[in-house]
């Protein structure tokens, strides 16, 4: 799928009761699980070892899962409950009916190297071949496929490093909000001289947006 040296093909099958036996987690998880996938994968283990690659700082393996679907939707949520299970950063593809959307998660250390927080998840439309790896250390070839998956909700600051680049998208996603709830607030005021002074406010805010793009 992702083109990758047969160095790196693991391709073993995991059953998707691995990920929630055993381990407390709601009925609507279970649930999830057994309705909306079918099977999982094991596919690539993309590491120094597998790989001409150095070894990155914060990233020691990426896992590559192919989650065949029973339905083109996933909910979030199983996602975050298998990353919480691995504990490396993971390039999942969701398959159904032939195509294939990438997904992945922006994942930070939590406690140490041994266990990561999933910040957000990115992805990409229903495509043929959504990623191709490109760096020369892991950790290039984690952010690039990051970037790729993320594509403009990230922007083009490649020169600013992924963890920075998903604080800026932060702050330009509180700032639409804001912006709405301004505007919100001004449609439905009645006094002219309150009205214009949020006017004003939502120019300032709207100025910082357009720099921010």
């Amino acid at each position: 799928m992702l083109g990758l040296p047969v160095s790196t093909e693991f391709n073993k099958r995991i059953p998707k009761q691995k990920f929630y036996e055993n381990i407390a987690v709601t009925p609507a998880m279970k649930k999830a699980f057994a309705e909306q996938i079918k099977i999982i994968y094991w596919r690539n283990k993309i590491a120094a070892t597998t790989l001409n690659l150095a070894a990155g700082e914060q990233v020691t393996e990426i896992e590559g899962f192919e989650v065949r679907l029973s339905a083109p939707k996933l909910d979030e949520s199983v996602l975050r409950q298998i990353d919480r299970e691995i504990p490396y950063h993971i390039l999942f593809l969701l398959e159904y009916e032939g195509k294939y959307r990438a997904v992945i998660g922006y994942k930070e250390a939590a406690a140490g190297k041994t266990a990561f927080k999933v910040d957000r998840y990115y992805s990409t439309d229903w495509l043929d071949l959504p990623v191709h790896l490109e760096g020369l250390t892991l950790d290039a070839v984690y952010e690039n496929f990051v970037r790729q998956i993320a594509g403009d909700a990230l922007g083009a600051g490649e020169s600013i490093s992924l963890k920075d680049s998903v604080e800026q998208q932060k702050q330009r996603e509180q700032l639409e909000k804001q912006i709405a709830v301004l505007e919100a607030k001004i449609r439905k005021e009645k006094q002219p001289r309150k009205k214009f002074e949020m006017v004003q406010k939502l120019n300032t805010m709207k100025g910082e947006q357009e720099r921010e793009k």
